[in-house]
Order: C-alpha cells, then sequence, then structure tokens
C-alpha cells in the first residue's frame, strides 16, 4: 500500500470520536466505531455511509459513489468533500451522520 499519511490526517481529525479503529480492506481502510463500519479510506479519498436522508448533501456537491473498480459500485458510500474532510468539526458531523444511517 501507499504512504498512509492521508489515512493518519483522516483518523487525526476524526481523534474526538472514541471507539475509532481502521482495518485494511478493499487495497484501503474500513473506519469503524465501537465496531460499527461507517467509512472507507480508499486511495486518497475518504468515503462515509450513507442512506436516502444523506445522499442528498452528497449528490448536492456533486460527490460519487465509491467505486472500487471499474465492475463495482457501493451506492451507500459516497466521497466526502476535501472542504469537509480539512474541517475537523464539519468531518466529525458528517462522521456521526454516517453512524447514525447504521442505527436506522
Amino acid at each position: 500500500m501507499k504512504s498512509d499519511s492521508f489515512k493518519e490526517f483522516v483518523l487525526d481529525q476524526l481523534r474526538e470520536l472514541d471507539g475509532l479503529t481502521s482495518r485494511a480492506m478493499f487495497g484501503g481502510y474500513g473506519l469503524y466505531r465501537d465496531g460499527a463500519f461507517f467509512g472507507i479510506i480508499f486511495k486518497g479519498r475518504l468515503y462515509f455511509k450513507t442512506d436516502a436522508a444523506t445522499v442528498k448533501e452528497y449528490t448536492r456537491r456533486a460527490m460519487k459513489p465509491f467505486r472500487p473498480n471499474t465492475k463495482q459500485t457501493l451506492k451507500a458510500y459516497y466521497e466526502v468533500p476535501v472542504e469537509i474532510i480539512e474541517d475537523t468539526d464539519r468531518l466529525i458531523e458528517w462522521a456521526k451522520k454516517a453512524l447514525t444511517v447504521l442505527k436506522a
């Protein structure tokens, strides 16, 4: 795998989320909180779990679903915009929304 600097940056941005862990998967990393899978880091991009309500904010910003290869698209995970990733408070808000999707 390439440099883990993006993964380390994302984990640092999300450090206030208790119980946050990451595991290697998909040639990238899965993000978990207390064992619940809610995000993917892949090729320098971050994706969060979405549902019918939360996906609207992603598509409004022209963000795309996770596509690990040309034959597979996971429409339940959408790319998080760079401006959100760079803003710790907003990124945590978006992560919490992704976690809420799992509880629905």
